[in-house]
């Protein structure tokens, strides 16, 4: 009787995990966590509300800028009671359901930001490929139109997960490999056949991650084809910088979470250490440093940030 208690609760939660053998500096981790998560949450609030009261930043480039700060937030918002509670309370218990709403909400963000990173590189595309049509082409209206559109692909593609996952049986240790859930690992936990949800899982990656990266990629042999073509080299230059900080976010989003789901599939027990490292890289860094990066490399952002603060 004991042993069928002990199996019903063990699958009515899951454990969450730090740095299994280092709980002893949980704690002044935890003190870098609530930085990091302080820093980006104010940075990306500060970018929206420049945004917003700005009249004159309210052009298509800036307002894909904010879609970018929403999703940003909404990452820090989505895995940092879980975080936090880990590292600084040693609270690592949490329900099934609960998990299945965190990854559903760390999925569809991190897609919705794939698709607004793409739609972000066609604008730069447009702008130096096509200069004289930019403003006709990139409309406000359109711009509201493709932002939705990216939210209800991200949301459509995860949907079906959490239900997929719940029709399973969870009857092991349910040790995740994070202080936050994500598909491939609570999949690992299931005692039932899990490959439609594997093949789910690699089909969501391939028609978002993979088409959003390889479109980025394309988009960008365009422009550096486009600069080449250009006589003046102060113009190439010119044009080649206001890629810079999209560049940088591309590559500080993609890099870590397409290393992230390589590893969840593919890898073993030796590389928990760079599991744990780029997983708190996926989510923490991008929302840390994409308002650093813009707030430097946009002029506009920029004056407008210094006057913020000195008044």
């Amino acid at each position: 009787m004991a042993a069928v208690n002990n199996t019903e609760f063990r699958s009515a939660v899951f454990l969450l995990t730090g740095i299994p053998g280092h709980e002893a500096i949980h704690v002044w981790i935890s003190i870098l966590f609530c930085l990091i998560y302080a820093i980006s949450m104010v940075g990306n609030a500060v970018i929206l509300f420049i945004i917003k009261t700005d009249p004159s930043l309210h052009e298509p480039m800036y307002i894909f800028l904010s879609m970018l700060a929403i999703t940003d937030l909404g990452l820090s918002i989505a895995t940092m009671p879980t975080t936090l509670g880990v590292f600084l309370f040693n609270s690592s218990e949490i329900s099934l359901n609960t998990c299945f709403v965190q990854l559903f909400f760390i999925h569809s963000l991190s897609f919705i930001e794939s698709s607004i990173l793409l739609l972000m590189a066609f604008d730069r595309f447009i702008a130096i490929y096509n200069p004289l049509r930019y403003a006709s082409i990139i409309t406000l209206q359109r711009t509201a139109k493709m932002g939705l559109v990216c939210v209800m692909r991200g949301v459509a593609v995860v949907l079906p997960v959490p239900f997929l996952l719940k029709q399973f049986r969870y009857c092991q240790a349910n040790v995740l490999s994070h202080s936050y859930c994500l598909h491939q690992d609570v999949m690992k936990m299931a005692c039932s056949d899990t490959k439609v949800n594997s093949i789910y899982g690699l089909f969501i990656i391939v028609s978002t991650v993979g088409l959003d990266s390889l479109l980025i990629f394309l988009s960008y042999v365009m422009i550096l084809k486009k600069v080449l073509s250009i006589a003046s080299p102060v113009k190439s230059l010119r044009a080649l910088n206001t890629c810079v900080s999209h560049l940088c976010a591309v590559l500080l989003f993609y890099i870590p979470m397409i290393g992230l789901s390589v590893i969840h599939r593919f890898g073993n027990s030796s590389s928990h250490l760079l599991q744990f490292l780029l997983g708190y890289v996926y989510l923490l860094v991008p929302p840390l440093m994409h308002p650093i990066v813009y707030s430097v490399k946009s002029k506009h952002l920029h004056v407008r940030i210094v006057r913020l603060f000195v008044k």
